[in-house]
């Protein structure tokens, strides 16, 4: 069974995810790198010179491409999880973790490598604070759903992984 991974830009996906794929003795993947791969090019430049649309099916494309034997740990964009048929796949095929991180530490991270963010590079950082929380009301009925939600300020990564080997 997988692990998916899912939370905001910046919430700490690919790190942990790296941790957690570790500590199973589990393959890492970043849909991110496997788009990246795909398609010969960078997020940004995939957003920049196709726009969101495009990337928003590719991205669920690459993730629905993934076989459902694996067993590996999956880190999702923060927007992949977001579409009916996404969420289908993933739920029938592992372990959805929503890593949810407070707004605040969300725009602290944010603030600090926007350009390398084509959802946000262009915006203000007194509009990134708006962005975020728009988007996380938008995105909380599918992060919401999660079969688990991680506060690392609230639980420890210990905890984390038990939970996760408990549900496996």
């Amino acid at each position: 069974m997988n692990v998916f991974l899912i939370g905001f830009m910046g919430s700490g996906k690919t790190s942990l995810g790296k941790k957690i794929a570790n500590k199973l003795n589990r393959t890492f993947i970043d849909l991110d790198d496997l788009i990246e791969g795909k398609e010969g090019k960078s997020i940004s430049e995939l957003f920049s010179e196709k726009g969101e649309n495009y990337f928003r099916q590719i991205e669920k494309s690459v993730l629905l491409s993934q076989s459902k034997d694996k067993e590996v740990v999956v880190s999702l964009g923060g927007g992949a999880c977001c579409n009916e048929e996404s969420w289908k796949f993933m739920e029938n095929n592992g372990l959805i973790i929503y890593l949810k991180e407070k707004p605040e530490i969300l725009f602290g991270r944010l603030k600090q490598n926007k350009n390398q963010r084509p959802l946000i590079a262009h915006l203000p950082d007194e509009d990134l604070k708006e962005f975020i929380d728009k988007k996380l009301s938008e995105r909380s009925i599918y992060y919401d759903k999660a079969h688990f939600v991680y506060e690392k300020d609230k639980s420890s990564f210990k905890f984390l992984v038990k939970q996760i080997n408990d549900f496996l």
